[in-house]
């Protein structure tokens, strides 16, 4: 479980840097609205899926609230959702 974890959330963080760095400046300086509109979008459903793979690790590993509430507060920053996935690498290999 931990596996698909990490990856969900190494695939969401990259969405949100995509759709941060981007699609956003597409938007608001060029004009092009499309980048926002299909990547919020995907990244949308992507973070559906991390919240669905958060919960699920945190019980099967018994991870407490502390640990759940970073893992979401990383989710929402640039770059933080790596420095975390090295953490649990470390962790749990």
């Amino acid at each position: 479980m931990i596996i698909i974890y990490r990856k969900t959330a190494l695939i969401e963080g990259l969405s949100y840097l995509i759709l941060l760095f981007i699609a956003m400046p597409l938007k608001y300086f060029f004009n092009i609205p499309e980048g926002v509109k299909y990547f919020g979008w995907i990244h949308g459903v992507l973070f559906l899926v991390f919240l669905i793979a958060l919960l699920l690790s945190a019980i099967k590993y018994r991870w407490n609230l502390k640990r759940v509430i970073l893992y979401l507060i990383g989710s929402v920053l640039p770059f933080v959702p790596f420095i975390l996935d090295k953490r649990l690498k470390k962790e749990y290999s």
